[in-house]
């Protein structure tokens, strides 16, 4: 009779355990209906390095209105987006000292304010313009080709930001 109260217990205890890991498993941003990514390249000598979460279009409009012009938006979704930098870098032709930051954008129809925040790990939406590191003004254009979901890409030139009908790009240099 004992025997049985000690097993009882037991068997409980293992069986809250693997709901937990269940539990947790399914938590994994992985599985989140916008999944993180990343898009690392060289501008010049300086290593950039993108990490962002990629919300789709899933059917609606994006540009002034799901995301609005003239408000803060965090540039992806969930966690603010972060662009690192390994070395000093000029963006738009202003300086910019190496580090991670977050990266924020107030589009417009015809220009968009980038913005590369000090403080870089936090939720996407707790922006504090007092902490801003740079601000600089961009020229959206048209994309080839429509972009389901978000998406970062590093080039020789600097970075892109692309989703639905438009890409943002932004102007990096470092040394060569």
């Amino acid at each position: 009779m004992k025997r049985t109260n000690v097993f009882y217990p037991l068997a409980l205890l293992l069986f809250g355990v693997l709901l937990a890991a269940s539990a947790s498993a399914q938590d994994s941003k992985a599985n989140r209906q916008s999944p993180p990514a990343s898009a690392t390249g060289k501008v010049g000598n300086a290593t950039v390095t993108v990490n962002y979460s990629s919300p789709a279009v899933k059917g609606r409009e994006v540009w002034g209105a799901l995301v609005p012009y003239g408000e803060v938006w965090r540039a992806g979704a969930n966690e603010a987006t972060t662009v690192a930098f390994d070395q000093d870098v000029t963006v738009e032709g202003q300086a910019l000292p190496a580090g991670t930051y977050s990266f924020y954008a107030i589009p417009g129809e015809e220009a968009w304010t980038v913005i590369f925040n000090k403080v870089a790990n936090q939720w996407g939406t707790q922006y504090d313009a007092q902490q801003d590191a740079l601000r600089v003004q961009v020229q959206p254009r048209q994309s080839a080709s429509m972009n389901e979901r978000l998406k970062y890409e590093v080039t020789d030139d600097g970075l892109v930001l692309m989703w639905e009908n438009l890409e943002v790009p932004v102007s990096i240099q470092a040394e060569k």
